[in-house]
């Protein structure tokens, strides 16, 4: 159902459908991907970062890096172009975390899964069926109930 909202970019009055910004932002940010997309199709700027690409473009960081997340740029051709882990500053070419700051997160939320269920029951709230996993889930509440 379409909403009334403003824009979150620059504040214009629109109906929201689909798109969370107005139509000429919209049409601003395909723009810009197409300038950063024709800059790194040319091969002598495949070697380019992410700061030299927004620096060249004139499009931000942060518009390159959704674009990335998006899954609009595909970095595989593209070895120096990456931006920051958000815990340790890593640069990375997908999701929000390096490797290892999400192999810890991991570890840590396994150790805090563990020692929450050494002795108390499975609790059925949304962080529970996330951590375990909906089917791990339905079989232990029918083992629980005895079927």
């Amino acid at each position: 159902m379409a909403q009334l909202e403003n824009c979150p970019r620059c504040g214009t009055l629109f109906v929201r459908t689909v798109r969370k910004v107005c139509p000429q932002c919209h049409q601003e940010i395909e723009q810009q991907y197409r300038i950063v997309y024709d800059f790194l199709r040319r091969k002598e700027n495949r070697e380019a970062t992410i700061y030299e690409t927004s620096e060249q473009t004139g499009v931000s960081v942060a518009q390159i890096k959704e674009f990335i997340r998006q899954g609009r740029l595909q970095l595989k051709d593209l070895p120096n172009m990456g931006y920051p882990c958000e815990s340790c500053g890593t640069l990375i070419q997908e999701g929000r975390l390096c490797k290892s700051c999400r192999e810890r997160l991991i570890s840590e939320m396994g150790k805090l899964n563990a020692s929450e269920g050494e002795n108390s029951t499975p609790s059925h709230s949304r962080d529970y069926k996330h951590a375990k996993g909906y089917r791990q889930l339905k079989a232990d509440d029918k083992q629980r109930r005895g079927r």
